[in-house]
């Protein structure tokens, strides 16, 4: 990423800031409990690790979209050029990461099927977080070959989109486990408000709808 944009290593180690945050996070609650029998798979390693390794390309490019609307928000006649410049190369890098992160989830929910054959004697039963993670390959897969619909081919609405479509991963990742009851709810009940969810939306929306005018005078056609 290095090489191809400043902006890019801005963004990442952002991301990876988030990540670090969240990780140390675990002296929080320190009580240690009982692994349940499912988790004690070779598969644990395996399944987790590349579906959580694919939220970081899809994070990446919430961060890259965001920015990409920061940069369409500041344009002015003097910097129009710049600015150009800098949204195609962001949101270029941004479609590459979502479809790094695509092909990881997508590979990842297979293996969670074989998983889920050893465990429970089906590949697919429809629980809420097996339904999510189809839900997130779909909404991702929407996002990438959006440019072969006309009317959704502007840098704005790719780069609005890979923000929204972030909100699948986090209520995938973290609304299941602690709103949703099924086999992969470990946390089930902690949680009681879906507001987060709302909250976010409108607030995207409500970016969207600021650099919106932005876009229409200095970039579309």
């Amino acid at each position: 990423f290095d090489i191809k944009s400043k902006l890019t290593v801005a963004s990442s180690a952002f991301v990876t800031a988030m990540i670090l945050l969240a990780a140390y996070m675990n002296w929080i609650d320190p009580e240690i409990g009982n692994l349940q029998p499912v988790l004690n798979s070779y598969w644990l390693m395996i399944h987790v690790a590349i579906i959580v390794a694919s939220y970081g390309p899809f994070a990446l490019g919430m961060i890259l979209g965001t920015v990409s609307l920061l940069l369409i928000l500041f344009t002015n006649e003097k910097n129009r050029s710049k600015m150009l410049l800098n949204i195609k190369e962001l949101t270029y890098i941004n479609e590459m990461s979502l479809t790094v992160g695509l092909i990881m989830l997508t590979i990842g929910n297979f293996l969670g099927g074989q998983w889920a054959n050893e465990s429970w004697g089906r590949y697919w039963g429809w629980d809420p977080k097996e339904t999510w993670a189809l839900i997130s390959i779909m909404v991702y897969a929407f996002v990438i070959h959006s440019r072969f619909v006309p009317a959704l081919r502007g840098k704005w609405v790719f780069n609005l989109m890979s923000v929204f479509a972030f909100i699948s991963i986090l209520f995938t990742y973290y609304g299941v486990n602690f709103h949703l009851v099924g086999l992969h709810s470990y946390a089930s009940g902690e949680a009681h408000s879906l507001s987060w969810i709302w909250i976010s939306l409108g607030t995207i929306a409500l970016f969207g709808g600021i650099t919106y005018p932005k876009y229409r005078k200095y970039y579309k056609k």
